[in-house]
């Protein structure tokens, strides 16, 4: 009975959205990072390293993610020795909202007053001790907001690896929902998925809010 699969399909899509939004975080935020800083008038200008992680970063953001899976795909049998499965769909739900969060990341820290960036110089810190203790502890609600975005994109993002046999509810719905013709199902699992984004939108404003105050 399909109703036996729902669980085990709801574990496979948190299971993918917990680890690969955890390793595309930090990657998105060390991208984000590096690329305010090495900008021009940053605090570790280099051009070089701007120009190349702000195209790298442009590349795979322009990317379709149906387009990317099947791009990414000689990584991902590097990697995993597979392009089928759960663990092969990590490799490009990472390469697909990395950059996402980076761009997020970018945008909240150049909101960052550059008075405090300025006085931060004057006082004599380091430009990496700006980084941890300026432009990041200054930065949570903003990189809260734009990690929170970023999940629940990822989760639409986790639907569509199902049809590379990752598992998760996007699977359900293209073996039950597509090929069965099963309305019932279907509707199961919008329902489901719209629970998992209000979760995440819920406990995303949740942390903002205590971390404002």
């Amino acid at each position: 009975m399909y109703a036996d699969e729902f669980p085990k399909a709801i574990i496979d899509t948190l299971y993918m959205l917990i680890v690969s939004g955890f390793i595309s975080a930090v990657i998105g935020i060390f991208l984000g990072v590096i690329v305010v800083v090495t900008r021009k008038g940053g605090i570790l200008e280099n051009k070089v390293v701007f120009w190349i992680l702000d195209k790298i970063i442009n590349l795979f953001r322009s990317i379709p993610f149906i387009i990317l899976v099947p791009t990414v795909s000689v990584l991902t049998r590097l990697i995993c020795g597979s392009t089928i499965g759960m663990q092969a769909a990590l490799v490009p739900l990472v390469i697909g909202t990395a950059p996402f969060i980076a761009r997020q990341m970018e945008t909240a820290i150049m909101e960052i007053d550059a008075g405090i960036i300025e006085a931060s110089l004057s006082m004599g810190l380091s430009p990496w001790e700006i980084i941890f203790k300026v432009l990041l502890r200054e930065n949570i609600p903003g990189m809260i907001r734009g990690i929170t975005i970023s999940m629940i994109a990822l989760v639409g993002q986790i639907a569509i690896v199902g049809t590379i046999g990752a598992g998760g509810l996007g699977d359900m719905a293209i073996r039950y929902g597509l090929y069965r013709s099963m309305g019932d199902v279907t509707f199961v699992i919008i329902v489901l998925i719209l629970l998992i984004i209000t979760v995440i939108q819920i406990a995303g404003d949740a942390i903002v809010r205590k971390v404002t105050h």
